[in-house]
């Protein structure tokens, strides 16, 4: 692939990271309604640093916060990192400190604890809610608190010599239970997790099935029953300012109640990468305060559905910096449709629309407006449709396209099959064209 280029359809092959400015906050976004430059800076949730050889042309972005980490056995000696991710999205990875042992909880005396045998289930999966839009009254975020809390957990997770803990809902009565991949990831090679529930009790969970590319995961805890499971919302319906509630376990404080609003929607945001693919989503952007340990929690409505799973933050430097107002979470309508296939066994599959593309660049060198295709893969669905290199993609539906990441996210917030109108422009003319969007099989290979 060209160095400038990445792919728009999420399991194209590995864009290349770029480096990171100097400045902290340089080239930050406008509003939700337009995208933002992919310039602005962030850092890699492991704190790689980006080879400074890298073209200038791909942009930087950012990535989640992880889950609060627990000191190794062996500690590794610190890393000295550049100043361009002294200010940035940090890894919960990175945070340094260690929080009340395992999970800062109970302890394993309590695992298991529920020995009832098995009752029929429940699942948040089968029933949704809309979205709220109703606003803040006395007494209100209590009663939003008192509603969720119940299908709140904490996960604690142990892998080799490392461990720490994250934030998981509860979406089935017999113990599935939704978060990020990277809270868990590192128990899937023969780990341990634990989950500590509301009312005290411990129990020990299995991994059900992850998708490092939408970095989302299902567990299950062992011996639950007659759990109350969280209500899903409809992130579709979402407003800007509308407000939002954030619960998790911020650095081990497990049952945290934050507020905020709903800052901003359809943030291309980068929740990690594999070795295959940047896993680019469509964020929900809040200033309800959100730190490591919040990862997998939810953010919900003042109805108490939950409308976004809390990924990632945006921080003003250092490894232990925390909230100043800028996180992100997954849309739940994305969240639901992966986590349905992951509890049914199933490979997740991801729409793709096979072009790869670079940011298309103002005359002034520095503004992006819109997605340039560098190339089209045969028999995709963007070739079916006519879509030309040289063409750059300003429009998928109404939400509007100002850069490559844009692109990536939009379409990975639909579904394989699902048809959209794309508005792209070819030798300064606008044109249209409906894609009817590839499946990648659940394969992340182009």
């Amino acid at each position: 692939m060209n160095d400038q280029s990445r792919p728009t359809d999420p399991q194209g092959s590995a864009p290349q990271q770029a480096p990171q400015p100097s400045t902290p906050f340089a080239a930050t976004g406008s509003g939700a309604s337009t995208g933002y430059p992919s310039s602005t800076p962030y850092t890699h949730r492991y704190g790689a640093a980006s080879d400074p050889s890298e073209n200038a042309g791909e942009r930087t972005q950012p990535y989640p916060f992880g889950f609060t980490p627990q000191e190794s056995r062996t500690p590794a000696p610190k890393k000295e990192r550049g100043g361009g991710f002294a200010a940035a999205v940090v890894a919960g990875a990175l945070v340094a400190g260690l929080v009340g042992g395992i999970g800062g909880a109970a302890g394993y005396q309590a695992l298991n604890d529920d020995s009832s045998g098995p009752s029929s289930s429940t699942s948040s999966l089968d029933n949704t809610s809309n979205a709220s839009s109703a606003s803040i009254s006395q007494g209100e975020i209590e009663k939003v608190a008192q509603k969720v809390l119940p299908s709140t957990v904490q996960l604690n997770v142990r892998g080799g010599d490392s461990g720490g803990s994250g934030t998981g809902i509860i979406i089935s009565s017999d113990g599935e239970i939704l978060t990020n991949n990277h809270v868990v990831e590192t128990a899937a090679d023969g780990g341990e997790i634990t989950v500590s529930f509301s009312d005290g009790s411990i129990a020990r969970a299995q991994i059900v099935g992850r998708d490092p590319v939408t970095d989302l995961a299902v567990v299950k805890a062992e011996g639950k029953s007659d759990l109350t499971p969280a209500t899903l919302g409809n992130s579709a319906d979402l407003r800007v300012g509308q407000d939002v509630v954030a619960i998790g376990s911020p650095y081990g404080l497990e049952s945290t109640v934050t507020s905020g609003i709903v800052s901003a929607l359809n943030r291309p945001v980068t929740a990690g990468e594999t070795a295959e693919s940047r896993n680019v989503f469509p964020a929900i952007q809040t200033d309800a305060a959100i730190n490591p340990g919040n990862s997998g929690g939810p953010l919900v409505d003042l109805n108490g559905a939950v409308i976004g799973i809390n990924t990632a933050i945006r921080t003003s430097g250092g490894s232990e910096s925390g909230s100043i107002g800028l996180g992100f979470a997954i849309p739940v309508d994305l969240a639901k449709n992966v986590a349905s296939q992951l509890v049914k066994g199933d490979t997740v599959a991801h729409a793709r629309i096979g072009v790869t593309v670079s940011d298309a660049v103002e005359s002034d060198g520095m503004t992006t407006i819109g997605a340039e295709v560098k190339s089209v893969s045969n028999d995709s669905a963007a070739a079916k449709a006519g879509l030309k290199t040289g063409d750059v993609i300003i429009r998928v539906g109404d939400q509007p396209v100002a850069s490559s990441d844009a692109l990536v996210a939009t379409i990975r917030g639909y579904q394989p099959g699902e048809k959209v109108k794309i508005t792209y422009t070819r030798g300064g003319e606008q044109h249209t064209a409906d894609v009817t969007l590839d499946s990648d099989g659940g394969s992340l290979g182009s």
